[in-house]
């Protein structure tokens, strides 16, 4: 009975590193390189963006407020599916322009990462060390926003 359970799971996982490499895959590696060939003052644009969408996928999937009874593992899943949502609703619209791209990229980033989280790649090494690279930088990205939270709530205008 526990082999028919495990081979349920590693058919579930399968699948869903199947439609992780057809939808994801690509824009995530495309990404993940555009933020390494970014200069300093562009990065800050790709962590806003990633965290952005961590927020709004947490908030889609009800786990923005996580409690006790939560495990780590349903919060990843939950925001991944989330992510993956937003990033089939984008595509299904077919918007071409840079800034649409980028953001369906940043979503895309997001369900890799928490599907890394949740141990969806622990059978696939290169999706594990392209989640492990989205964990990174929602890492980072995380680390950016919150100590710079003052400085993007402080008016960009002049003194009076």
């Amino acid at each position: 009975m526990f082999g028919w359970l495990k081979s349920k799971r590693t058919r579930l996982q399968s699948e869903l590193i199947r439609r992780d490499r057809k939808y994801l895959e690509a824009r995530v590696r495309r990404f993940l390189q555009s933020y390494l060939k970014a200069d300093e003052s562009r990065k800050p644009h790709f962590y806003r963006a990633v965290e952005g969408a961590v927020h709004k996928c947490q908030a889609e999937a009800g786990v923005d407020q996580p409690t006790h009874e939560q495990e780590d593992a349903e919060i990843a899943t939950a925001t991944s599916s989330a992510a993956m949502k937003v990033v089939l609703e984008r595509i299904g619209r077919k918007e071409d322009n840079g800034n649409a791209a980028f953001l369906t990229d940043a979503y895309a980033t997001v369900a890799i990462a928490y599907h890394r989280a949740a141990g969806v790649y622990i059978e696939d090494r290169r999706m594990q060390q392209l989640g492990t690279a989205a964990v990174h930088l929602l890492t980072m990205a995380t680390s950016y926003v919150n100590s710079h939270q003052d400085e993007d709530q402080t008016p960009t205008h002049g003194p009076s």
